[in-house]
């Protein structure tokens, strides 16, 4: 099975063009379910059944895992079988049947616009670290950019006369930003020209040269928001503040569902929700008869 396993992430990158995170989540989802199987006395995707894909599922519900994360195994167990079937090396899927449990979408997490103001102002852009540092934020409040894609951004990705960038490798999208980014971006390159005598193809680099790694990112960003004030806060916070300030402004709900890179708007739809409460306070806060 494991030569399968690694025969479809093979797949996923060189027809599917997945990306290199997305390729990782498949195979350690799988290899966690062919340790499942093996401790089943199932070497062979041939035997597996029906029953036994449920009693892994099963087995994942008991662990404590959460619906959305048992959903995202069947989905990967799924796309697995479906390319087994396709190879011919099983004669029916046995996945087909099984169902994911409902997910309940939470309402996201946002930072109010002071907040995202005290967050950005905390960089020292007296030194070479918080200049960098303050280019990166900015960019990531200015576009709601995932962290994966801020890591990825390539000097060659970015046009400054034009203030806005190019993310994304299968779903391409262009993403405007503003001034406050352009100028801490304009000054973070002069900076980076500078320090680095490389080729590195990157924007964001570490001290070494290299590039910013998503860990490095996510450390950089939690000690600003201790220094802000800002507890549990996740890099995730930064891009749902910007779709969230961005509808609560009046922009359209498409535009931002392009910005963002959804591919399905009900996936946009949820920062409506922000919108509403924060129309209600607004009635709570005004209305004479409130």
């Amino acid at each position: 099975m494991a030569g399968q396993i690694k025969d479809f992430t093979n797949y996923l990158k060189e027809v599917k063009q997945a990306s290199q995170n997305t390729i990782r989540a498949y195979e350690n989802d799988l290899k966690k379910m062919k340790s499942f199987l093996y401790e089943q006395g199932i070497e062979d995707v041939s035997k597996i059944t029906e029953t036994n894909l449920n009693s892994y599922v099963l087995s994942l519900e008991k662990d404590g895992m959460s619906p959305a994360s048992v959903s995202r195994h069947i989905a990967s167990m799924k796309s697995f079988m479906l390319f087994l079937l396709k190879r011919g090396s099983i004669n029916g899927d046995p996945s087909e049947r099984i169902k994911s449990p409902k997910v309940i979408k939470k309402s996201p997490q946002i930072l109010d616009k002071e907040q995202i103001v005290s967050l950005l102002n905390q960089p020292d852009t007296k030194t070479k670290k918080g200049i960098r540092d303050k280019a990166m934020l900015e960019l990531m409040y200015a576009t709601g950019m995932k962290v994966s894609e801020v890591t990825a951004i390539k000097v060659s990705d970015l046009n400054l006369m034009g203030s806005y960038l190019t993310c994304g490798d299968k779903h391409e999208r262009n993403i405007p930003f503003g001034l406050a980014a352009r100028k801490a971006l304009k000054g973070y390159l002069t900076l980076r020209d500078n320090l680095f005598d490389n080729n590195n193809e990157y924007l964001f680099l570490n001290s070494r040269g290299e590039q910013l790694s998503r860990q490095g990112l996510w450390k950089i960003l939690k000690g600003y928001a201790k220094k802000a004030g800002i507890k549990d806060i996740n890099p995730n916070m930064i891009r749902n503040s910007f779709a969230a300030h961005m509808i609560d402004n009046g922009a359209d709900l498409g535009v931002v569902q392009k910005f963002l890179g959804h591919t399905d708007i009900s996936n946009t739809q949820i920062y409506l929700t922000h919108k509403n409460q924060n129309s209600r306070e607004v009635y709570m806060n005004t209305h004479p008869r409130a």
